[in-house]
This record gives C-alpha cells, sequence and structure tokens, in this order.
C-alpha cells in the first residue's frame, strides 16, 4: 500500500522528498485551494448563496471575503438558473469564476444553464469561445438532510460532452483538484462529499495541481479490485482491511474524476486480479458502475473469472430517517460481502 506521501513525491516528479504536507480537514483544504487560486489570479472569483459574508453553509469560503472583499466574494439571492449563467457569461468574457450551488440537488433548477450553455458554448463556437468556470457543488447523503438535499447526481453531469465531473476522496485530492479545475479551460463540476467534509489528511502548503481524469490507487492488490468513488474510497479501504485479515488482498482504485474517466488504470488492474467490484453512493441503476462495468467487459473480457459487480444505493429517494438512511449508503460491510462473492465464483 503506498502512502500519501510517496504518491504526492510521484506525481508532482520530487526524486527524494515530497512536498512539504500537515494534516488538515477536507474542508480546510478546498478553502486553501480556492485561496491559493485566487491569489495567482485576479480573474477568479466566486459567487454563491451564503458564500461570502457566512463564509458558505458548510464553511467552505471562511475568510475569503475579508482578503478578498465584496467584488470577488459575492453573496446572491436563491437564483440558481441566474447563478449558473452569470458564471457562464462571465467564464465566456475570459474570466474564471468558482459558482458555488448550495447542493447538489439544486442543479436540478439550473439543468439547462449547465448542459445546453456551459458544456455547449466551446463546441458551438468552434473554439473561440471558452468556458473555464467552475461549479463548487455539496453532495451525498448521511446528514439527514432529507431527499432534496442529499442526492449523488454525477451520472447526469458525466453523461454530457463538454462537462467534467470530479469526485475528490480525500482533504489532498480536494486541494489538488480544486486548482486544476479553475486553471482549466473548461467547465467542472467540482463535486464535494458533505460527510468527508470534516476528514483529515496530509495536505502540501504550497499551491499544486493533481491532473483530471488520472486516477490514484491507494492501496495495491492481487485478488479482488474494487473501484470506489468520492466518500465510498474511504469504505473500500476499510473493507479492504478486513479482507486482509481473512487473507484477501484487494486492490483500491479511486478513480478521481467520472469524467473524464482513467479506464486505462481499471483495465490494467482488472487484467491483473480477474475480478472488479465497483462501488458508488448514487443509486445501483443507470449509475457510473454500470458504465465501468461496461468498459470493463469491452478491454478485459478474456481476463474476468466473475461477472463484474455493482453496489450502490437502492432505487428510491433518500429516507430522512437517521437508521435508514444509514441502511441506504453502502458501507464496508457491504463491500465485504461483495468481494466475497466475488471470490466465490469461479
Amino acid at each position: 500500500m503506498s502512502t500519501a506521501t510517496e504518491t504526492i513525491a510521484t506525481e508532482s516528479g520530487a526524486d527524494n522528498a515530497a512536498p512539504a504536507a500537515r494534516s488538515t480537514t477536507y474542508v480546510k483544504a478546498f478553502n486553501e485551494g480556492v485561496a491559493q487560486v485566487m491569489r495567482e489570479n485576479d480573474d477568479v472569483f466566486v459567487i454563491g448563496e451564503d458564500v461570502a459574508a457566512y463564509g458558505g453553509v458548510f464553511h467552505m469560503y471562511d475568510g475569503l471575503l475579508a482578503e478578498f472583499g465584496e467584488r470577488r466574494m459575492v453573496d446572491t439571492p436563491i437564483a440558481e438558473m441566474g447563478l449558473i449563467g452569470l458564471g457562464v457569461g462571465a467564464a465566456a468574457r475570459g474570466l474564471r469564476p468558482i459558482v458555488d450551488i448550495m447542493f447538489m440537488d439544486f442543479l436540478a433548477v439550473a439543468l439547462d444553464q449547465v448542459v445546453n450553455q456551459a458544456a455547449k458554448m466551446k463546441f458551438m463556437y468552434g473554439g473561440e469561445v471558452k468556458v473555464p468556470m467552475v461549479i463548487a457543488v455539496a453532495y451525498g447523503a448521511g446528514v439527514s438532510a432529507g431527499a432534496q438535499h442529499s442526492q449523488s447526481l454525477e451520472t447526469w453531469l458525466a453523461h454530457t460532452p463538454g462537462l467534467k465531473v470530479v469526485m475528490p476522496s480525500n482533504a489532498r485530492d480536494a486541494k489538488g483538484l480544486l486548482v486544476s479545475a479553475v486553471r482549466d479551460d473548461n467547465p467542472v463540476v467540482f463535486m464535494l462529499n458533505k460527510v468527508l467534509l470534516g476528514s483529515r489528511g496530509e495536505v502540501p502548503e504550497e499551491i499544486y495541481e493533481l491532473p483530471i481524469g488520472e486516477a490514484a490507487v491507494p492501496r495495491t492488490g492481487d485478488d479482488v479490485t474494487i473501484v470506489a468513488f468520492g466518500r465510498m474510497v474511504a469504505e473500500a479501504l476499510k473493507a479492504a482491511d478486513t479482507l486482509a485479515e481473512n487473507g484477501i488482498s484487494a486492490e483500491v482504485i479511486d478513480p478521481r474524476s467520472v469524467q473524464p474517466l482513467d479506464t486505462a488504470t481499471i483495465v490494467e488492474s482488472a487484467r491483473k486480479t480477474n475480478r472488479i467490484l465497483v462501488v458508488h453512493e448514487a443509486v445501483t441503476f443507470g449509475g457510473i458502475g454500470a458504465e465501468v462495468a461496461a468498459q470493463i467487459q469491452e478491454e478485459a473480457f478474456d481476463h474476468l473469472d466473475a461477472p463484474v459487480l455493482r453496489i450502490g444505493a437502492p432505487f428510491t429517494p433518500v429516507p430522512f430517517s437517521t437508521p435508514l438512511e444509514k441502511s441506504y449508503v453502502p458501507d464496508a460491510d457491504r463491500i465485504v460481502a461483495g468481494a466475497r462473492r466475488l471470490l466465490e465464483r469461479n
């Protein structure tokens, strides 16, 4: 299993030592990344509901108003379609907006602006117009926020040509992917998991990028591959520990982005372990797990010793009840059970 420090050293091109890192939370790492890209480029600004004076409903923007002022930290009315429209227009004119949509569910209000304007403008103008904007959204269940504030809708967006969709699973990736997203000349939907916001990790203090579309392999193994998205990476790593106690070596792959998807890394692992389990928080039906399974069977079918197994949420709205919600979201126990099912098939 490679350590976070070793991974940083590899991706930064360092020969012997990784950049200095210290422990911080996922939300603070995101906040630090925003501050650093705003210092780097005066064209970067943040707009959204309660992002300035309050620092965001999840405090993702704490302290930024004091440093950057009201022209670059802009509180807005509750008007998601107007927010995305403003972001598209500003980006098309050369600015780099970060548009905060408080809950991912609320993107449904502005979906026309996202999929018909932001995603298509560069294509329709033959590349003469770019839309370098970030749409930051909080997603996921686990905090009893109810059916309209708890969804994982990454597959909606990943199905739209022109959009990039990233799902950082830890503090270090939250910062590095945010920097890459702001510097990207395409619209990027940046998904922040609500349950992970307080999780801690080793994060370099200086500004750095992590490539969008390149998976991480936080744990190597030989018997089964677990492809996990977002919050499910932590559950997959717990499951891998449990499996190891029973002599089962599990490899964990964190794609980090849904669009583009690093199919090559997943296929390489499938050819090694011969068994693949895909886990995501979104409902199983029509989820990204189905796309991963399809690509594996196209590229590595002859290497599989069992069908690709998907684990996701049931096809129902997210429950408000805490016990029901806990049962709704996949966890390490379900991943362990799935891996054992795969190993029982020959």
